[in-house]
């Protein structure tokens, strides 16, 4: 079985900065991989421990210095690498983001039959880019993924937890999964496996190599823009009071009153 583990690079949530048209700067910042991805990778491990004949390879798109998150990812047991790299790509939206990963696996991993990817980016946390990527490659997607059961006949059979319950599917390949956080410590590198990352070739793909024009990657082939951008700033003032219960009601239907809520009472 050859599996398409995609990843992303996301900034560390305590330094974020903006570009001038409002999307993330990923250069020069420092960043940790999506922890969504981490389970995502957890999950295509697990099928490799338990399927004879996996080869997992790991696709990220993003600068140069996610380089390093992909050696880490490696490390953990994972076969090969590509970084899908080029200035052009930069400011891509999920559809564009789609449609460039898409074209990627298409090109390095033709006869590719499962792809995993995180749930959700903790960046931006729309969901979208997993279906996207099955929409361009025209297959089966299962979203929510929590546990791979077993594979039999050309057939995945997998645990989805949903807000009201959960659900047991199946799914026939080539299919691509989103994966769900879970309640497991993940994988950790080993000496020899960090050896290992350390000495594989990173193949880098640009937009030429993919066969893709400008004007659909990027932000020319982004359908959706960032109009504002800014961090959230509270200004909640908090008062404390030592009362007994009787003056604490009093108190606080003075408040209420104060602010218009029980003007009618």
């Amino acid at each position: 079985m050859k599996i398409a583990l995609c990843v992303k690079q996301v900034p560390d949530t305590t330094d974020i900065r903006w570009t001038e048209n409002n999307t993330i700067q990923r250069e020069g910042v420092e960043s940790i991989i999506n922890p969504y991805d981490v389970y995502a990778a957890e999950l295509a491990l697990n099928i490799k421990s338990e399927i004879s004949d996996v080869h997992i390879t790991v696709f990220t798109m993003g600068p140069s210095q996610a380089e390093d998150m992909l050696r880490k990812v490696l490390a953990l047991g994972c076969d090969d690498a590509v970084l899908v790299t080029d200035k052009k790509f930069a400011g891509s939206d999920t559809y564009a983001t789609g449609l460039t990963l898409s074209r990627a696996v298409r090109t390095y991993l033709p006869d590719f039959d499962l792809i995993i990817c995180g749930q959700f980016a903790v960046d931006g946390d729309t969901a979208q880019t997993g279906p996207n990527i099955a929409n361009f490659l025209d297959i089966p997607q299962v979203t929510y993924v929590k546990t791979f059961d077993s594979c039999e006949n050309n057939e995945l059979y997998l645990t989805r937890e949903l807000e009201d319950g959960i659900e047991k599917v199946k799914v026939s390949l080539p299919a691509l999964l989103c994966v769900l956080q879970r309640d497991i410590e993940p994988h950790r590198a080993t000496i020899r496996g960090v050896m290992n990352a350390v000495k594989k070739e990173i193949k880098r793909c640009t937009i030429s190599d993919i066969n893709l024009s400008p004007e659909n990657t990027g932000i020319k082939g982004s359908p959706t823009y960032v109009s504002k951008a800014f961090r959230n700033v509270s200004s909640h003032k908090a008062e404390k009071f030592t009362l007994s219960t009787k003056d604490s009601v009093q108190l606080l239907n003075e408040k209420l009153k104060s602010l218009g809520v029980l003007n009618n009472v």
